[in-house]
């Protein structure tokens, strides 16, 4: 009877505090997302994130562009090869994205907190201000990395699926399809915020798309 009671009394103690500890992680979830919303805001994050992300999922759109293109000139058909060459050129973007950005990114932050502190006569390092700071630093780092790693793998998604259709001249055309989309959908991203007309500005992307299967071409006959 001892024993029943003591399970009782433990299962109504964990009931108990199980409430109050999912509140006190959603209070700090909550306070945590505050605090990002007031450095995004402090930071100018949402301008110089968009400028990265386009810029850098366009470079590795073209970079697969020119993946494909040097692969099919070069005869590969196995598409494992075509695949993880792919893969290996996006991480690699990626990586030097994050890490390019970060260092450039942290130095001029730190560059122009210094300049503050000069003029305001005070140490900053530890106010909202130099958190908004290293805050920016990551999170346009991660959005410098993760835009041309996660376009480039999705250009060549369509070499993981070769089984599925059983050929890689199909992966080929598909691959080179969904950069030519992912370049129309950048264009239209491009014009809304700059509030100019979409049909223009998507087409505008492809057209450098177009002009990099050419240019592989024309390279290859050179050869």
């Amino acid at each position: 009877m001892s024993g029943n009671q003591t399970i009782m009394e433990q299962t109504e103690q964990v009931t108990t505090a199980t409430p109050s500890s999912y509140r006190e992680r959603s209070a700090n979830a909550s306070s945590f997302l505050q605090r990002c919303a007031e450095y995004r805001r402090i930071a100018g994050i949402d301008e110089i994130g968009r400028r990265y992300l386009a810029m850098n999922a366009f470079d590795g759109i073209l970079t697969m562009i020119g993946v494909l293109m040097g692969s099919w000139v070069g005869g590969i058909m196995d598409s494992k090869i075509v695949l993880f060459t792919g893969l290996a050129t996006s991480m690699a973007m990626g990586i030097s994205g994050f890490w390019g950005a970060y260092m450039t990114e942290s130095a001029e932050r730190k560059h122009d907190l210094r300049d503050l502190e000069q003029a305001m006569l005070r140490d900053l390092s530890d106010t909202t201000q130099a958190r908004a700071s290293r805050f920016a630093a990551i999170a346009v780092s991660f959005i410098d990395g993760i835009s041309p790693l996660a376009a480039g793998m999705m250009v060549m998604l369509p070499f993981a699926l070769t089984k599925l259709w059983g050929s890689i001249s199909v992966s080929y055309y598909a691959s080179l399809g969904v950069a030519l989309v992912m370049l129309f959908g950048l264009g239209v991203f491009l014009a809304r915020v700059a509030k100019e007309n979409i049909l223009r500005s998507g087409v505008r992307m492809i057209i450098a798309g177009v002009v990099c299967v050419l240019l592989s071409f024309l390279l290859n006959m050179g050869g």
